[in-house]
């Protein structure tokens, strides 16, 4: 069966997650509602990475198998059709080989948190965005990132129900950088943990604040304790901005 590359773009506002569950609607379900209409037949949509509900996407991943050749831009405007109203674009369609996985042959994913520190409540930005009426020190939320990269035991930022084998994960880039009221803070990992980006953000703005140092993050991470994370920052200021293969 032909394999698709699907490059896919969302609001995760109305979405429970990516992943399909009993609870409300998913990314995957709507893709996957829209891959049956257009074909007429079942089929697994899988994602690159599980987004929680509430986080959006620049460029998610997905790969699904058809029934039947499709022309790539063809595919994707068909499927476009049948998303709506529901905010999910499919950039583009490619024709892979059997080999490719979504998942499982992705290398690194970028994500990117937004915070806005100004008065004013968001309006244009209001769910997209992180909205903190307070002062926040971005060079020492940028010292204490660095104390993150690298190959460590993450356990404290890491969600208690997360699923996976081992808390051990390598960050290969943790930057914080601001542009006026905006704040932004890229990561860059082959994997993250579950809730883990946004449990370090949440342990960022407190170094931020000035509440804690650039060395008790690092003490929090060497901890490897749940119990000394800060505030896990919410859902709506996380993208996946790409994933590359």
């Amino acid at each position: 069966m032909p394999r698709y590359k699907l490059t896919i773009e969302y609001d995760g506002g109305p979405f429970a997650g990516w992943q399909i569950q009993p609870n409300g609607p998913s990314v995957q379900a709507a893709l996957e509602t829209a891959v049956a209409t257009l074909t007429g037949g079942a089929a697994t949509v899988y994602g690159a990475g599980r987004t929680d509900a509430g986080v959006h996407a620049f460029a998610q991943v997905a790969h699904v198998d058809l029934g039947r050749d499709w022309e790539p831009t063809v595919l994707a405007n068909a499927l476009n059709a049948h998303l709506r109203p529901n905010p999910i674009g499919v950039l583009c369609a490619e024709r892979m080989d059997d080999s490719f996985h979504a998942r499982f042959s992705a290398v690194r994913r970028h994500y990117l948190y937004r915070i806005i520190t100004r008065r004013a409540p968001l309006v244009l930005e209001s769910g997209r965005a992180w909205w903190l009426p307070i002062a926040l020190d971005a060079e020492a939320m940028h010292a204490a990132a660095r104390r993150l990269i690298g190959r460590h035991d993450f356990t404290t930022f890491r969600a208690t129900d997360c699923q996976a084998k081992s808390p051990i994960k390598t960050l290969d880039r943790l930057e914080v950088t601001r542009t006026g009221d905006l704040i932004q803070i890229r990561s860059e990992a082959r994997s993250f943990l579950h809730h883990q980006v946004r449990s370090i953000v949440g342990s960022l703005k407190l170094v931020g604040q000035r509440k804690w140092s650039p060395d008790d993050l690092g003490a929090a991470l060497a901890a490897a304790d749940r119990t000394r994370c800060g505030p896990v920052a919410p859902a709506h200021g996380l993208y996946l901005v790409k994933v590359e293969y």
